[in-house]
């Protein structure tokens, strides 16, 4: 049985992840019922008659499958001038010439992050002072992982290799994506509503394919367009606790201490507005209709959203095991992120929080043939290794405990796993809206 569970709950990962394409998204939320208006579904209309040129800045894991959707909206594009930036894993076959590529760094920022991030703000200080300023739109299509893949430092005296040792002490820090990107908010001239200052009086729409939770889209890239809910005072706070000023490089800590970090741009200092087309709540909707279809009892709790990974993994298993004693055959899904620290002197290997907590869950339900967990990246991508995620169960760490418990600890799943034949190997697939955890349970 559990190697059926196992193919039962990759097949609903997979069956959730076609349902929410960015391209099946943008062609049913995003109309064009004629040349000079845009309909977003359920936000109204966007009127475009006066516009005679279109600036698009695209950026994150989603950005080239964002842009290649908003391109064929041909009545919108046809007739008008388009120029823009894409900041993307990698390039788009048809994109037009007057659209610049930038393969910005993830999950740490490379040369090409920063060089995205001057010709962001270098097009918006253009454009918005530009002759055709009043004839311009702007659209932004932003999605996750843009933090790293465009990032530019305030204080120009930081260095890029500063830059990126500042990235990886946060993303190793155990701290939460929002008290993550509440810190990069206020080291960035990128982040925390920055790019809206520059676009000055454009008008502008932001179009987000979300990986946080939907209350907090402002945490989202880091919150590039948007007023930052965040404070100066909180980013001190979240450095505090995880000890991060020792972890950052001189000059990263000598600006955090100067006391030049200034407020970002607030609600009501800046008004932008959003659509979010896609977000964890919807792949978590397609993968309960996907369990329903296979005569699971389908239940969804988001709760342990940004606990530690084993806080996480043992509430949700708990929660499986009352669910399959009321019920028996039962399908338990969890959308969002969970946490992992790795010890500033510890070296991690290759893995990713997704292959962590699959692995951490295989220990835990060892014995047990008839639970099977899953738990991947929509982005197809987990933290420094080449897979999704994994799906495990209980049998599969036969004989092999004592190093499934030793490859945990030194933060590196991956080769275990995928001898094991448990990860999911996807590759980048230009979407990204949070992870997906799936428990099955059999009567």
């Amino acid at each position: 049985m559990s190697a059926t569970l196992r193919k039962t709950a990759l097949d609903i990962f997979s069956e959730a992840m076609n349902a929410c394409s960015v391209g099946n998204a943008f062609a049913l939320k995003i109309g064009m019922p004629d040349r000079n208006t845009l309909e977003l579904s359920g936000q109204g209309r966007v009127d475009l008659s006066q516009v005679k040129r279109i600036v698009i800045v695209a950026m994150g894991k989603g950005a080239a499958t964002m842009l290649d959707a908003f391109l064929k909206q041909k009545e919108m594009i046809e007739g008008r001038e388009v120029a823009g930036i894409l900041v993307a894993p990698k390039p788009l076959d048809n994109r037009p010439e007057t659209i610049s590529y930038y393969a910005g760094g993830h999950p740490l920022p490379n040369d090409q992050s920063a060089a995205a991030a001057r010709a962001v703000l270098e097009l918006l200080a253009r454009e918005s002072n530009g002759p055709s300023a009043d004839e311009t739109f702007c659209f932004f299509l932003i999605s996750g992982g843009a933090s790293a893949m465009v990032e530019l430092p305030l204080d120009a005296a930081i260095a890029l290799e500063d830059t990126v040792q500042f990235h990886r002490a946060l993303v190793h820090s155990g701290a939460s994506i929002a008290e993550i990107n509440c810190v990069r908010k206020h080291f960035s001239a990128v982040k925390g509503g920055r790019l809206s200052l520059a676009a000055g009086a454009l008008r502008t729409l932001t179009v987000v394919v979300s990986d946080v939770p939907e209350a907090q889209l402002d945490a989202l890239a880091s919150g590039p367009t948007l007023p930052d809910s965040s404070t100066v005072e909180e980013c001190r706070a979240v450095l505090e606790r995880y000890g991060l000023l020792g972890q950052f490089t001189e000059p990263v800590r000598r600006y955090f201490e100067s006391g030049a970090m200034k407020e970002s741009p607030k609600p009501g200092e800046i008004e932008a507005r959003v659509y979010s087309l896609l977000s964890s709540e919807d792949i978590a909707r397609a993968a309960r209709q996907s369990a329903e279809r296979r005569g699971f009892q389908t239940f969804v709790d988001n709760t342990c959203d940004d606990w530690d990974f084993g806080a996480a993994a043992d509430y949700l298993l708990e929660r499986l095991d009352a669910l399959r004693k009321q019920h028996g055959r039962v399908c338990l899904i969890s959308a969002g992120e969970v946490t992992v620290r790795v010890p500033a002197e510890k070296k991690a290997g290759v893995g990713g929080r997704n292959l962590h907590f699959a692995l951490y869950s295989a220990l835990q339900i060892e014995a047990l043939e008839d639970v099977a967990v899953l738990s991947a990246g929509s982005d197809g991508v987990d933290g420094n290794s080449p897979a999704a995620g994994a799906v495990v169960d209980g049998t599969m760490l036969a004989g092999r405990h004592e190093e499934a418990t030793k490859v945990l600890g030194d933060f590196n799943s991956f080769e275990l796993l995928h001898e094991a034949g448990a990860t999911i190997v996807t590759g980048p697939t230009g979407n990204n809206l949070r992870d997906l955890r799936i428990f099955l349970a059999g009567e």
